[in-house]
Parts: structure tokens; C-alpha cells; sequence
């Protein structure tokens, strides 16, 4: 688990003295605990030789009730600290359309549909080379022949991306590009969280991994769709040849690699106002 997480974040230029402290305990904990089985195997196995087999099976019992115990209070415990904010999750139903007016921008974002969390036939949502390649022929998500491997630009997102080929109602693909809408980057993105109906007031650094934000955002309506499962959003900004940018609905922005596409990751295409 340390290689592949660490290697991970390596590789992906985010091996921070943060990350480290932060995920130091997990692994830590991990390996502590293979530790302990060796131990314990010897300690059981001198046990048995010794015909304290009974005391071997009373302390056994003992350490399932712990552990037991001990996944229910932690259930128990998340429950208590976030149902407050899940029970008061604003969602007004309207799927169509909206505008909203953010922190510094106003956009116009897209309807249900082909521009906003187009699900696959397989339960995952596009990656960001097949949306981005959209308009590469043929036409569609499928994989570009003469492409396999190779990632979409910044400007695939811009000339060929799906958002380009969006009827002007927002609920249709057609065969040519129509340049009304397009995918909103990063800083966008952010600017539109919201809060119970009101802007959030995030702001972005570009390189932090976390927005700026005078409230802490949510999962909500105008911009989320509280009952689907996508909870970050694809942003039309590349973090280097392979990766790109996407932003939670908490204000949290990190990226990964292009060719991902799973239910959580979403899109969602704008217009200018």
C-alpha cells in the first residue's frame, strides 16, 4: 500500500512533506499490523503447545467484541458529524439550465444531458480524452483510431470537445460544432460553488490543492445534482501531458490522469451569459 500510494503521489509531483505526515499513519498502522500477526501466531502456537487452548478461545472472544465494537462507533461517530450537513443538502429538483452568478463570473451552465453528467452504458461518466476528442471522426466517446495512447490536449478540449457540439438549448449533440458552449476551467469552476443557494466565495491560487473560500461548499443545487453519484468535475485546464484538473464540490482541486472515467468524475459544460 506505502509503494503504490507514495509512488503514486510521486510520480504525480504531489510527494509533499504534508502528504507524507498525513498518510504516514495509514501506512504506519498497516505495517504495524502485519507485525503483530507474526506475533501473535507465535504467541498462540506457544499457547496451544502449553494446553491453554481455553484461554486461547476465551481471549479470542474478547478481541471480536473490540473489533466489532470499534467499526460501529467510528459509523456512529461520522454519522453524528455529518448528518447535519447532508440533511440540510440544498436541492430544488430543477435539472434544466441555470445561471449562476459566482464570484467574479457569470455562466450559464448546462442542462441534464449530453453536456452535463452523461452517463456510459458501462455506469462510469466519459474521461477527459474522450470528451475532449469528441469531434475527432468518427464522431463520439469511442476510441480515436490512431490515437490509442495518446492523451488529448488543452486544445483538443477546445476545438474538438463535446461541449462544442451542444445544441444551443443544451440538450442535444449534433454532428457539427456549434462554439455556444465549451468546458469551464478550473478558476470557473470554483468561483460557481455554492452554499444553501448563495456563492461560497472561493477563489483559486492556481497550484494550491484546496480553494480559498469564505463558506465551505457543497454538494448542491444550482451547480451539483445532489442525487448523482459524480462529486468532482472535470475542468477544461491540464496539469501537464497526461493529467488533468478537477475540482470537488467541497472547494478541493487536485488532478489525474485523462484517460480516467469512473462515476464520480462528472463534466459539465457552460456558456457565456
Amino acid at each position: 500500500f506505502t509503494a503504490w500510494w507514495w509512488g503514486r503521489a510521486a510520480m504525480r509531483g504531489q510527494l509533499s512533506l504534508g502528504r507524507v505526515l498525513a498518510q504516514a499513519p495509514v501506512s504506519a498502522s498497516l505495517a504495524l499490523i502485519g507485525v503483530l500477526f507474526l506475533f501473535e501466531a507465535r504467541r498462540r502456537r506457544a499457547l496451544e503447545a502449553s494446553g491453554q487452548a481455553l484461554e486461547l478461545i476465551q481471549e479470542r472472544n474478547r478481541w471480536l467484541k473490540v473489533a466489532v465494537a470499534l467499526p460501529l462507533l467510528i459509523a456512529l461517530g461520522l454519522t453524528v458529524y455529518w448528518a447535519p450537513t447532508l440533511l440540510t443538502r440544498q436541492d430544488d429538483g430543477d435539472r434544466g439550465a441555470r445561471r449562476i452568478q459566482g464570484n467574479g463570473v457569470v455562466l450559464v451552465w448546462a442542462p441534464l444531458g449530453p453536456g452535463w453528467n452523461w452517463q456510459q452504458p458501462w455506469g462510469g461518466y466519459p474521461s477527459w480524452d474522450s470528451l475532449a476528442r469528441y469531434g475527432v471522426p468518427p464522431v463520439g466517446l469511442d476510441e480515436k483510431p490512431g490515437l490509442e495512447g495518446v492523451h488529448a490536449t488543452a486544445q483538443d478540449m477546445a476545438t474538438t470537445g463535446l461541449c462544442r457540439y451542444l445544441s444551443a438549448d443544451g440538450l442535444t449533440l449534433l454532428d457539427e460544432p456549434q462554439n455556444i458552449w465549451r468546458m469551464p476551467t478550473t478558476d470557473e469552476i470554483v468561483r460557481s460553488l455554492t452554499r444553501h443557494g448563495q456563492n461560497a466565495g472561493c477563489v483559486w491560487d492556481g497550484h494550491s490543492d484546496r480553494a480559498d473560500c469564505r463558506v465551505t461548499p457543497d454538494k448542491e443545487t444550482p451547480l451539483w445534482a445532489p442525487d448523482l453519484y459524480p462529486v468532482y468535475y472535470w475542468s477544461a485546464d491540464e496539469f501537464s501531458p497526461n493529467e488533468a484538473y478537477y475540482v470537488n464540490y467541497q472547494g478541493r482541486i487536485d488532478h489525474q490522469p485523462k484517460n480516467w472515467g469512473n462515476p464520480r468524475h462528472g463534466y459539465r459544460c457552460v456558456r457565456d451569459e
